[in-house]
């Protein structure tokens, strides 16, 4: 397979969730941050943009988006500065069901599109695309994000929206994030069954 570095955005402000750390929150006595870091553990290098805080995974590289607090563009740009594969994947800290092997399909989608994309996105049940959920090619995400201008605040549709590729269909149904309390009981409960 591809390498691959991967950018983990976590310095969000949680807002439907009272401000809570939301990458700090557990499923199962494993933080959700922890629950993204295991899956792309193939990555050579994994940097997550926010607040440092423990993790169980080591060597990750932390660093702050410009303002922090700037949103998940500016996100994805400090993480840019701190990669060097070709293909990075781009994941929220909120995905508790994220596997590996979903990781990798994403990463081999991308290979196998050669210069047909520079996108493999993951695609939920419901047919949305997740953009945070995706690999890129590198070199695409760095020409969008200069064509965007000043990064924070701006749109992640806006900023993704002319990249393409394959669509791959989340069979594994890890396409599950945690904004409300009631998705994080239903992730718990789901995590116990």
């Amino acid at each position: 397979m591809t390498p691959y570095d991967a950018i983990v955005p976590a310095g969000g402000a949680a807002r439907r969730l009272g401000g809570a750390d939301k990458p700090g929150l557990t499923i199962g006595g494993t933080t959700l941050l922890d629950r993204v870091l295991a899956a792309c553990e193939g990555a050579r290098t994994t940097v997550v943009v926010g607040p440092a805080r423990p993790t169980v995974r080591a060597g990750v590289r932390w660093t702050r988006e410009r303002p922090p607090g700037g949103g998940p563009v500016a996100a994805v740009a400090a993480g840019l500065d701190l990669v060097t594969a070709d293909t990075v994947l781009l994941l929220a800290a909120d995905l508790p069901f994220l596997n590996r092997r979903t990781v990798e399909r994403l990463v081999t989608a991308l290979d196998e599109a050669g210069t047909h994309g520079d996108a493999a996105v993951l695609v939920d049940a419901g047919g949305r695309d997740q953009p945070l959920a995706a690999a890129y090619r590198t070199a695409a995400l760095r020409t969008a994000l200069a064509a965007l201008g000043d990064p924070a605040g701006q749109s992640l549709r806006r900023f993704l929206g002319g990249l393409s590729g394959p669509r791959v269909a989340d069979t594994d149904q890890v396409a599950y994030d945690c904004d409300t309390w009631e998705d994080l009981e239903q992730a718990r409960e789901r995590d116990r069954r």
